[in-house]
């Protein structure tokens, strides 16, 4: 799955905000960020793929 840089841009814009307003401590987006990285080489890496890209294109219908 290709992810656009603007959705990468609004996750980050996201985290950011979480570690600031939210008080999640940067080693938890850390540990978040290393989960999902290892994730992706799992076999349930299709199953996530094909749910993001359902919700993708639920949240954006014209594309």
């Amino acid at each position: 799955m290709t992810v656009s840089i603007p959705l990468v841009v609004l996750l980050g814009v996201v985290v950011v905000l979480a570690v600031r307003y939210l008080k999640l401590r940067l080693w938890m987006a850390l540990i978040c960020a290393v989960f999902g990285y290892l994730t992706a080489a799992t076999t349930l890496a299709p199953e996530i793929d094909r749910a993001l890209r359902a919700f993708l294109h639920w949240i954006t219908p014209g594309s």
